[in-house]
């Protein structure tokens, strides 16, 4: 029995002392980001190559961006790049899509093919050894599809199922308009297609969009990781020297409009209301686009920013809201969006706008600022620490003509910023005056509720 006692009492004690709060070490200073070398060439035909040694795990990763993507559609033609995309996956001219998915994993990996705003990636991890096997297998799928009529249709189905499903959630529909009403005509305000549009792609089509936009010069081969480098050159020179030239990289101007519009989109009965709040900003490209990077993240785009902690955690009107900076070539928009409370959509919307003419008002302080900066310091050294992570990176910058100190000092420039710097970008950049408004949810509720919120700008 006294055992017994004994042992509980041992345990209780070990309880107490496990249940008080200790400080945690602090964490390290993030450091420089230091470049690992890199081999860049060029074939004749304009075909640009990066390799890089890193790491210690006998792997590589093997990736292929043709600077090509959604904003080459025409008006008429919304998602027949994805739709092109999806036909790469099928197979080329010498190999069906079973044996090409053999042929990755016998490797060590597996084969993905993406289609973005400005790219087109085909994209794999494979064993060190299997490298130059992976990038001869990449050329033959971008340069050898097979584009098989008979699979046009189930894949266009595909796609006509995932556009059903989107139009049904009010965040794509809120993005949707958003988009259009910043970017206009261009292909970055064109969200969705119709089903009837996706109806009318032919395979025609697709391959013309195929040969209007694919060939060398659009074309960078990244390689990072374990690998031979003679053999990897080898096999790029190999598998591309004879490639087609094809168009010159370029990538349509897009000019984002500033307005101070409000378009409520009707959701009977929603408990909730979407909104997406904000105005084009400077890109990547701007010297700017760093510090409004940080203030970004103490404003909105983190868990511990401002309008996070005022309408989830103070005032509990929504769950996940964010903002982002987003960044296409040559152009970005800053926006806010938040799934809220029917009932607290004017008020969200006053909380968003306060705590934006707070920050224009008053900068920071040093401790505040101090904590964002280390975050968005620590999640840039995270981004780098691994293959896909320095291909992003390298591509980032590829993508944005950016110079390599762009990475090198951003630690450096990150800490160099000052409370007043936030200030500054908060009242040059973050507008409220000039904001699109987009709202998806129930109109007869929302009426009242922006007319209270425009009267409160009008104060302002």
């Amino acid at each position: 029995m006294k055992t017994i006692k004994f042992s509980i009492i041992i345990l209780l004690a070990a309880a107490t002392a496990f249940a008080q709060k200790e400080t945690p070490p602090e964490g390290g200073t993030p450091r420089d980001f230091q470049l690992p070398a890199k081999k860049v060439s060029s074939l004749e035909n304009g075909l640009n190559s990066t390799m890089v040694q890193y790491g210690a795990i006998p792997k590589a990763t093997v990736r292929l961006i043709i600077w090509t993507g959604n904003i080459h559609e025409q008006e008429n033609q919304v998602w027949l790049a994805d739709i092109m995309g999806d036909l790469l996956e099928e197979g080329t001219t010498t190999k069906d899509a079973q044996t090409i998915a053999d042929a990755m994993a016998n490797m060590g990996g597996n084969l993905n093919i993406n289609v973005g705003q400005n790219q087109t990636t085909i994209n794999g991890s494979v064993l060190a050894e299997f490298a130059p096997d992976a990038v001869r297998l990449f050329a033959d799928i971008i340069r050898n599809p097979a584009f098989p009529e008979s699979e046009l249709e189930r894949l266009k189905n595909d796609r006509k199922r995932q556009l059903s499903v989107q139009k049904t959630q009010p965040q794509p529909l809120a993005q949707e308009a958003f988009r259009k009403k910043v970017y206009g005509d261009h292909a970055y305000g064109r969200f969705f297609p119709t089903e009837e549009m996706i109806d009318a792609y032919t395979i025609d089509d697709v391959k013309a969009f195929y040969n209007d936009n694919f060939g060398a010069k659009r074309t960078t081969v990244y390689v990072v990781g374990m690998f031979d480098e003679n053999s990897v050159s080898e096999a790029i020179t190999e598998s591309f020297n004879d490639w087609q030239s094809g168009p010159e990289r370029e990538f349509p101007e897009a000019n984002p409009v500033t307005n101070q519009e409000i378009d409520v989109l009707d959701r009977p009965d929603a408990p909730q209301s979407t909104i997406v709040i904000g105005l084009p900003v400077v890109d990547p490209s701007h010297p700017d686009y760093l510090a409004l990077q940080v203030t970004n993240a103490l404003l909105g785009g983190s868990f511990s920013s401002r309008i996070t902690s005022n309408i989830r955690e103070d005032k509990g009107y929504t769950y996940s809201p964010f903002s982002t900076v987003n960044t296409g070539k040559g152009a970005a928009i800053w926006y806010e969006q938040a799934d809220v409370t029917t009932e607290h959509t004017g008020a969200s919307l006053r909380e968003i706008v306060g705590e934006i003419n707070k920050l224009q008002e008053e900068p920071p302080s040093a401790e505040e600022l101090e904590g964002i900066q280390n975050y968005q310091a620590g999640i840039f050294v995270l981004q780098n620490s691994s293959r896909g992570g320095i291909i992003n990176q390298l591509s980032f910058l590829d993508l944005h003509d950016l110079p390599e100190n762009y990475l090198t000092d951003q630690v450096k420039n990150i800490h160099a910023l000052t409370p007043e710097m936030i200030q500054e970008m908060a009242q040059k950049y973050i507008r409220d005056e000039e904001m699109t408004l987009v709202i998806v949810g129930d109109k007869k509720v929302l009426e009242s509720q922006i007319a209270e919120y425009e009267a409160a700008l009008k104060k302002l």
